[in-house]
């Protein structure tokens, strides 16, 4: 296996010999190590530790930890970093002896075997990357298979290196002629293209995958839709999904026999595999959305259809929310979902114009008015299905911009967060959808979508308001508190008129900072504050 070895740091008993070599850097002879650096406290703790196996945390004065290790017994291992007399022993053994010096104080974590104690100093040297831990958490050097989703006739490819470009990876695969094998298997299983093909888009829109004798050689069809291509790519997709978690239990299972076996080195190997496996595959989750999002959504639709009971299913669908904090920086969001997928180009956002303060459904009633009154200008049609952010309050608001244009709402209906309960305009009651409806999932989808559309917004928003702001002027204060003020008192009006005791409530004031604040507030008249 081609990886690096992570072993855990020798202990300081353990002879090097007259050139010590620790994760390929040479040292030379430092000084004696002082033996009374270690406090009382720190010494005592060590005699206390149990003889079970276990995980030890070094930390320094500050508190961080430096070094993380596994022990079959917790009171011997760690006891050895401290016994009188060591000095001599560490002369060729700076790394351990410079680590030793730095030692303040420590924790344990027992565990019922070796093994187990071997898995737990893996995720804890994960977790906190202590500086004298050998880094094993590179997975570069192993082969991912990578796919983009985005493109029309999306292909399976082979690359070391990760990128944040919303692609699928799986993997990291430390068998790379495995993986190989595999994907040729799943060409001629699922009839789905590898990087060395060269689809090309027929007259009819169609694609013919390949041009030469391999499209018999593969017995599929070789002239496919796109739609019925993504098909064949999201079973191929599972597919790859189900072998990489099969190949990592089979890794777990080999790791966990080296180590009953007293076979650390090896373990430690398969160990640094699996960590690295087990973070591929939680970043992978993250796109799973993606790919549900590709996936065609008819029948989605038709049981959306069927649930709210409209005339045909949804294929143009609105959502509204609305976004501030405690009032200020009010705006709102509206995103379009076309055959149940987001459809950007449709997006639109929105600032209140018709009112200061905090007042969501007259935020409601404002934008959603403002929309379809432009569509009834520009003679577009409205969408199949209208849904708010929000109960009925809300959706009375939406209704209420309607009848202020004199216009029939299409269909629309609330969806109320807490218990995912849509909410109709009419007398109907409101439904609760099971939480793996197909047609629930969709709004779910939409409504997160315009939350996140509308947030972005704010804090867009909030970011230039802060530029402007005539704090830029008051010396010492960075974005990071300019930003605090603002959130918390939500105008340069409001923050004029709070005391110096309301200003030093605020994280990173003191009674001192928020007098001359005030002071300096005081002293810029109000129509020098710019927009607020």
């Amino acid at each position: 296996m081609d990886t690096a070895a992570s072993g855990p740091l020798p202990s300081p008993g353990q002879n090097l010999g007259a050139s010590a070599s620790i994760c390929g850097f040479s040292f030379c002879l430092p000084h004696p190590v002082p033996e009374s650096r270690h406090s009382d406290a720190l010494r005592e703790k060590v005699r206390a530790l149990p003889d079970t196996p276990g995980v030890y945390l070094m930390k320094d004065r500050l508190g961080r930890i430096i070094y993380v290790g596994k022990a079959k017994s917790l009171k011997k291992r760690v006891s050895s970093y401290f016994q009188p007399g060591r000095a001599r022993q560490l002369r060729h053994q700076p790394k351990i002896r410079t680590l030793i010096e730095m030692i303040a104080d420590l924790e344990t974590i027992e565990v019922k075997s070796e093994p187990e104690a071997l898995l737990l100093e893996g995720k804890l040297i994960k977790q906190w990357r202590p500086k004298y831990n050998t880094d094993f958490t590179d997975d570069k050097r192993f082969l991912l298979v990578r796919i983009n989703l985005e493109d029309e006739m999306p292909r399976f490819t082979l690359t070391r290196f990760r990128k944040e470009d919303r692609s699928r990876y799986f993997g990291p695969f430390a068998h790379s002629g495995l993986l190989r094998r595999t994907l040729a298997t799943m060409r001629k299983q699922f009839g789905v293209l590898l990087g060395d093909s060269h689809p090309q888009r027929l007259a009819d829109g169609r694609w013919q995958l390949y041009e030469d004798v391999r499209a018999e050689l593969y017995g599929w069809p070789n002239e496919v839709s796109a739609a019925d291509y993504r098909v064949r790519v999201e079973q191929a997709c599972d597919f790859l999904d189900g072998k990489s978690r099969e190949w990592l239990d089979e890794l777990r299972a080999e790791m966990m026999e080296r180590a009953a076996k007293q076979e650390f080195e090896k373990a430690a190997e398969l160990r640094d595999v699996v960590l690295a496996l087990e973070r591929t595959l939680a970043r992978t989750r993250k796109f799973t959305r993606d790919l549900t999002r590709l996936r065609p959504n008819d029948e989605a639709l038709r049981s959306l259809q069927e649930a709210l009971g409209l005339e045909s299913p949804p294929a143009h669908m609105e959502c509204f929310d609305i976004s501030h904090i405690s009032g200020t920086f009010v705006v709102a969001s509206m995103v379009h979902f076309t055959d149940g997928v987001p459809d950007k180009d449709h997006y639109r956002r929105f600032s209140i114009k018709s009112f200061i303060g905090n007042d969501d459904f007259r935020a409601m009633e404002e934008v959603v008015g403002r929309r379809y009154r432009r569509l009834i200008e520009e003679k577009k049609q409205f969408p199949d299905l209208v849904v708010i952010d929000g109960g009925r309050g809300q959706i009375a608001a939406a209704l209420k911009a309607f009848v202020a244009l004199d216009c029939p709402p299409p269909a629309m209906i609330g969806l109320a967060k807490k218990h995912e309960t849509i909410i109709f305009p009419d007398a109907r009651a409101p439904l609760n959808l099971p939480l793996d409806h197909p047609g629930l999932n969709i709004l779910q989808r939409l409504r997160d979508e315009a939350h996140r559309f509308a947030n972005t917004y704010n804090a867009d928003l909030r970011s230039r308001k802060i530029k402007e702001s005539i704090l830029d002027d008051f010396p010492g204060l960075g974005e990071k508190r300019k930003a605090a003020l603002l959130a918390h008192f939500g105008s340069i009006d409001k923050l004029r008129a709070a005391t110096v005791e309301q200003i030093a409530e605020v994280d990173g004031f003191g009674p001192r900072f928020a007098e001359e604040l005030q002071r300096f507030l005081g002293e810029r008249p109000p129509t020098s504050a710019g927009p607020d």
